[in-house]
């Protein structure tokens, strides 16, 4: 399988806040995550990673013929970083020749595959090694990662995700505008506030 560009979804967490798996609110007629995956997927030909771990069966029951690949993260409640290296290590495998992965999350309703292959296209323009994308004066998810910085995501562990090595490595980020980033689904209000917008 020959990508350019890898996509890893976390989709491990048991979305303590919310009561019931988040990445299976329906939203537009389609789970959250189903959502995701489909706009991964049609991303500038994206080999994609969803990372499991609470309700593993169920998620991995939604993603069945969707194209994405699956992996359990067996440390799940140990936090974002194990996630991210889980998947980032499976993907590494599946595609050994990855320039780039993408980290994003699956309770971002308004994600796009047009801001997956922004990422891209900034990346390639300003030759940062890092793109983030940028809502509400912050940097976050979806963000793109240069191959360079592999070791560096398989070495996250625990909590910390991604975001301290935008902090860490600032001076080689750039950034693309997502204005919609900034809704995520983490309460029963949140999710209540989406419907409602549909």
């Amino acid at each position: 399988m020959k990508k350019s560009t890898g996509i890893i979804i976390l989709a491990a967490g048991s979305s303590s806040r919310l009561g019931r798996p988040k990445q299976l609110l329906q939203y537009k007629g389609k789970t959250l995550l189903s959502h995701t995956v489909t706009q991964a997927l049609t991303a500038n030909d994206a080999a994609v990673m969803v990372v499991t771990g609470a309700n593993r069966e169920m998620i991995e029951t939604e993603l069945k013929n969707t194209g994405a690949m699956a992996i359990y993260n067996p440390d799940w409640e140990l936090g974002m970083g194990s996630s991210v290296s889980v998947g980032l290590a499976a993907l590494m495998q599946a595609a050994p020749e990855l320039e780039r992965c993408i980290i994003t999350v699956c309770d971002q309703p308004f994600i796009h595959s047009e801001i997956l292959n922004a990422l891209i296209g900034e990346q390639q323009l300003s030759g940062k090694g890092i793109v983030a994308s940028a809502y509400v004066g912050t940097l976050g998810t979806p963000v793109a990662f240069e191959s360079k910085y592999f070791q560096d995501l398989l070495d996250l562990s625990g909590k910390d995700g991604a975001k301290q090595l935008v902090e860490q490595y600032s001076d080689d980020v750039s950034s693309v505008s997502f204005e919609q980033g900034a809704v995520d689904i983490d309460t029963v209000e949140d999710y209540n506030r989406l419907v409602d917008m549909q």
